[in-house]
Parts: C-alpha cells; sequence; structure tokens
C-alpha cells in the first residue's frame, strides 16, 4: 500500500491484517504510563483539514504522537489557502516541507485522489518518493478509515462479521461513511441493509451490495448491528424531509426501538450525534451503544494505518 484512498485499495486478507495490527497497537500500549512507541520517529506527519473535524482529526494526532512521528495540523482557514492558494500548490508546499504522510479531508469527493495524483507523478519525475495520501473524507465520496475502525469495533463486540447482518440507517445520500462502510463490510463477508427514506438515496445505490428498505422497525428484528448516520444538513439545498420530528418519528433510534434488537445488538455512530432526532439519549448511552468505543478504536486503527502506509507489513510494533 502507498496510499489509503478508498476501501477499494483493501482486499479482505489486508483489511483483517490491518484490523489485527490495530488489535496488537492496543495490546503494546496496555500498561504503559506513558503511552509512546518508537514506530514511527523521525517521521512527519501532517493533516490537512478543508472542513471541521474534532474525532478523526484528532485521532489521527493523538495516533502520530504515540508511535513518536512529529505530528503538524494544517487548517485551511489559517493556511495560504485562505488568501487563494491551490490545492496542488498546498500538497507540493507540504511534500516539499518534509512530509512523509498527508492526512487530507476536503468537501470535494476525488480530492484526495487528485493530491495522491500529483505525488506520483512528481515522485515519478523527481525520483524521489512522494508522500502516502490517506483519505480522512472527501466530499460525498468516501472515509475509509472511519469504516475500518467500525469494522473493528463489530469484531470486538459480535467477535466476527463474517455472516453479520449490519444496518445502516439514515442520510446515505451524503454519507461518505455509509459508502465505505457497504463495500468494506461487504468485503468482510457480512449483510449489509440500507434503510432510509427515497429522498436519502443516492443515484445508483441499487448498484451497491446492500439491500435497500425504508421500514426501520420491519429491520430491527435479527440485527446484528445498527449503525445511525449523521443528517449532514450542512451538505443539503433543500427539502429531503418534512421536518426534524418526521424524521425522527420514522428513522429515529429510540428507546422503543432498541428493544426490538437481540440484547447482543451494537449501536454504532460516527458522529457527533445529533440526540433527540437520530438517535435518543438514553439509547446513545446505553450498553448496547458502542460509540465512544468507535473513538478508541480510531486511535488504534490509524496507527495501524500510518504503520502499514511508513513503515510496512512488519508485525512488531513494540
Amino acid at each position: 500500500m502507498r496510499h489509503l484512498l478508498t476501501v477499494g485499495d483493501l482486499d479482505r486478507p489486508t483489511a483483517t491484517e490491518l484490523l489485527d495490527e490495530a488489535e496488537r497497537f492496543e495490546q503494546a500500549l496496555l500498561g504503559r504510563e506513558v503511552h509512546k512507541l518508537p514506530t514511527l520517529r523521525g517521521r512527519t506527519v501532517m493533516t490537512v483539514f478543508y472542513e471541521n473535524s474534532t474525532r478523526t482529526r484528532v485521532s489521527f494526532e493523538v495516533a502520530g504522537k504515540w508511535m513518536s512521528a512529529d505530528v503538524i495540523n494544517v487548517s485551511a482557514s489559517s493556511s495560504s489557502v485562505s488568501k487563494g492558494e491551490s490545492l496542488r500548490d498546498t500538497a507540493l508546499t507540504l511534500h516539499a516541507a518534509g512530509a512523509d504522510a498527508l492526512i487530507v479531508r476536503h468537501p470535494a469527493s476525488g480530492a484526495a485522489h487528485q493530491i495522491a495524483r500529483w505525488m506520483d507523478a512528481w515522485a515519478l519525475s523527481s525520483g524521489n518518493s512522494g508522500p502516502a495520501i490517506i483519505n480522512a473524507g472527501d466530499g460525498t465520496h468516501e472515509h475509509p478509515t472511519q469504516a475500518l475502525l467500525d469494522a473493528l469495533t463489530l469484531r470486538q463486540r459480535l467477535g466476527d462479521i463474517e455472516g453479520k447482518r449490519v444496518i445502516i440507517v439514515g442520510d446515505i445520500l451524503h454519507s461518505r461513511v455509509a459508502r465505505s462502510n457497504v463495500f468494506l463490510l461487504d468485503t468482510l463477508g457480512a449483510e449489509v441493509v440500507l434503510v432510509a427514506p427515497r429522498t436519502l438515496l443516492p443515484v445508483g445505490v441499487d448498484a451497491w451490495p446492500a439491500r435497500i428498505a425504508h421500514s426501520l422497525d420491519a429491520e430491527l428484528p435479527g440485527a446484528d448491528a445498527v449503525l445511525m448516520l449523521r443528517v449532514q444538513a450542512e451538505r443539503m439545498n433543500g427539502g429531503f424531509f418534512p421536518s426534524a420530528r418526521e424524521y425522527s418519528i420514522n428513522y429515529g433510534l429510540s428507546e422503543r426501538r432498541l428493544a426490538l434488537l437481540a440484547e447482543h445488538a451494537t449501536v454504532l455512530h460516527p458522529g457527533p450525534m445529533l440526540r433527540g432526532m437520530e438517535i435518543a439519549s438514553p439509547v446513545a448511552d446505553s450498553a448496547q451503544a458502542a460509540i465512544l468505543q468507535q473513538v478508541t478504536n480510531g486511535v488504534h486503527m490509524r496507527m495501524a494505518v500510518l504503520f502499514r502506509l511508513l513503515v510496512g507489513t512488519q508485525e512488531a510494533v513494540a
């Protein structure tokens, strides 16, 4: 692996190896008074975020620092981007400044892929290797490390992903999390069901490896996991549903709906949560919810990704 741009870059053995590697990092950190491993000492990791983020940005920063990398955060609002600098010039500038990895979040779908093409072209012409590019979310396209940490959480909660039935609920249309999860979970052998109003399903969704449904109540019994999605109002330019109240009535995970799930079933949410609309507070705070576990796993999963891209497939993480 040179870059991680899409879950399509991952076959089943590679995805499983990354999940295993994340758990090895978790074990390597247990009992340490100081959370520091020497695995990326001397490497420089830069986060380049053109959109706001808490979980993804912080977890990448913590992951890099726990592996002794030098981590530099670049915010578009406080960089030369605000003066009109192009995405290409920003990427090449950070590469010239010594980045070994660029972690990119951008509102345009395909932005991380374009940066990777520029870096690969530069490396080919110069004879020097460019930085690894990690897609931390590009528009409504993909968010591969989120899908990986969700898969890790499901594996820890359910014991295995093969044959499990996972329901993804809500704003599928605008969700890069949904797209990445559908394809990764299918790669890992899960049955995926998408539940959403027709107005929140993207064109071409029928070609995804998932079944489409519109009644949440009908799908909850027999589910092994439910992934609730955030309603992305900032990407909406019109009325995709009548009101927040009606959305909650039809697609929110209430206490009544939680009772329809089996006891072992797990509730996920990529955050930030709109409590009371997408998910009731008692459900988000219940024992079946693994939302904070997802955050913790995000650090270990991103450690595994950085290690794989910058070091390789060595098993030693301590």
